[in-house]
């Protein structure tokens, strides 16, 4: 038995979802295949301690729905009238369970063409895309795209590392560690919110990893340890027994019913061997290649983990084969947020777009203009002060403003990854400008202890979030324009209008 679609998309998860909702609003055919029983599997078992770290922030004080995207990290792009996540819980970090709710809410009212319980056994290649399931039914597509994220456990190369009890399936019991001394190697959010667990029942707890900790208040990546995890490193600092550990495990060995694990401190000259009752392993997850033969295996990037792209998504050595979701992170690496909801659904969205152009000939949207500095200045700010997409997606989507002076008028275009502008025939243009947003220069350990400029020729100075934007001519920076960041991250004054005016006329523009 054989089916064929346009587009498949291996997984039902919130990228799945995401692609099919814009396939189906374009009217392609598509399908998308799901291992379970209903969208969102991987949720009804992670997070292990049932909690979501993505922000549901309900009351914003604003009724405009685009700028409130800007807090609402799980909701995903639809109709007007679509389910968003805040209907289903109000919660700042809501349970994991929601979003199985949410997810499944979603599909059901945009209608989306799923096969459920179809788990892929197969992907070969010949000419279109084969993907066989595990009923034996073959599916057949001339585009293809996964968007099953990363679910397989990543096990680092440790002598002994099979002696360790992994995040996925070690009990969140805490009563089952009473008075244990633990090691949980990693140190990462799912390794803090294991040790946070543990701390009331175990005797002493280590995490370890070569490298020091990441706070994403600092380094403005969500996946970095987030404060609602951080309470273990009081326990440390205060001296109850716990503890961080930079170093590197070059053995864990069992004797009797005790794990001796030898650690190579990253910043001592020294190694020491520890004793522990239980070692558990929280070093994260990677892409599950296993169901590509040979025909179309993707080439691997990032130790392995994740498959490699170009700035389409697009696998780089099998061509038509395409990336959705958190598997998009490869093209902007623990620095935005494209392994979560609240980036990769602007990724999607963009990836959407490009596939349109390609396959069906439909040109990215845009709005016209015409040639007038404060008509655009005007657009512009009004998109800074709305978007959200540019917001979440910070320093990896801009829009995009070409000028086409033989007939005297721009062309605004939303939300493109700024690599794929210069690769693609947007860079080839004569005088265009990108419009994004971006932090400033790091200034300190301490996030909170920097000298706030006032003046707005020094604007780049300023560390926090604020819009920047950058003329290009040729392809080569020609100049760039800093608005003066602002607390509440909103900019109506009219004389941002006039300072991005007097940008525009210098670099290109000038009133008719």
């Amino acid at each position: 038995m054989q089916q064929h679609n346009d587009y498949l998309i291996i997984g039902a998860g919130p990228a799945g979802l995401q692609m099919g909702y814009f396939l189906e609003k374009a009217g392609r055919d598509y399908r998308i295949l799901e291992a379970g029983a209903a969208p969102g599997t991987f949720f009804s078992r992670f997070p292990r301690h049932r909690k979501l770290i993505s922000v549901n922030k309900v009351y914003t004080g604003f009724e405009d729905d685009e700028l409130n995207l800007r807090w609402d990290w799980n909701s995903l792009l639809g109709d007007s009238d679509a389910p968003l996540f805040k209907q289903y819980n109000k919660h700042y970090f809501p349970p994991a369970d929601i979003m199985v709710e949410y997810l499944g809410a979603f599909a059901a009212h945009h209608q989306l063409r799923i096969a459920y319980d179809t788990p892929v056994a197969n992907i070969a290649r010949d000419g279109d895309f084969r993907v066989t399931d595990r009923h034996g039914i073959t599916h057949t597509c001339a585009r293809l795209i996964i968007a099953t994220g990363v679910h397989k456990p990543y096990i680092p190369a440790i002598p002994g590392i099979e002696l360790a009890e992994p995040y996925t399936e070690v009990s969140t019991d805490p009563h089952d560690f009473v008075n244990k001394r633990v090691l949980i190697i990693g140190k990462g959010n799912s390794a803090f919110e294991t040790a946070d667990n543990l701390i009331e029942t175990a005797a002493l707890i280590h995490l370890t990893s070569p490298n020091p900790l990441k706070f994403a208040w600092k380094t403005h990546y969500v996946g970095h340890l987030r404060a609602v995890n951080n309470n273990f490193l009081d326990t440390y600092l205060l001296k109850t027994q716990n503890g961080t550990i930079d170093g590197t495990i070059s053995a864990i060995e069992q004797v009797n019913n005790q794990f001796f694990v030898t650690v190579q401190f990253s910043r001592a000259q020294s190694i020491e061997q520890f004793c522990y009752d239980r070692v558990i392993l929280c070093a994260g997850f990677r892409f599950d290649t296993t169901i590509f033969d040979a025909t179309c295996q993707p080439q691997l990037t990032i130790n392995d983990r994740f498959p490699a792209q170009t700035s389409a998504w697009e696998s780089v050595n099998v061509p038509d084969l395409f990336f959705a979701g958190t598997l998009m992170q490869v093209r902007d690496f623990k620095k935005t947020q494209s392994g979560f909801i609240h980036g990769f659904r602007y990724n999607v969205r963009a990836l959407h777009r490009m596939l349109e152009a390609r396959y069906q000939g439909n040109a990215w949207p845009y709005t016209e203009y015409p040639l007038d500095v404060e008509v655009l200045a005007s657009a512009t700010m009004e998109r800074i002060n709305r978007s959200s997409a540019l917001w979440q997606q910070s320093g990896f989507l801009c829009d995009l403003l070409i000028i086409a002076e033989d007939e005297q008028v721009a062309r605004y275009y939303n939300e493109l990854p700024t690599a794929y502008v210069g690769e693609s025939a947007f860079g080839q243009h004569a005088e265009y400008y990108t419009i994004m947003f971006e932090y400033g220069p790091d200034y300190a350990d301490y996030p909170f202890e920097f000298e706030r400029h006032v003046e707005a020729n020094k604007a780049h100075l300023n560390p926090q979030l604020h819009p920047v934007i950058r003329h290009y001519r040729h392809g080569m920076l020609v100049n760039e324009h800093h608005v003066m960041e602002n607390i509440e991250a909103r900019w109506p004054e009219p004389h941002h209008v006039g300072d991005l005016c007097a940008f525009f006329g210098a670099n290109a523009l000038s009133t008719p």
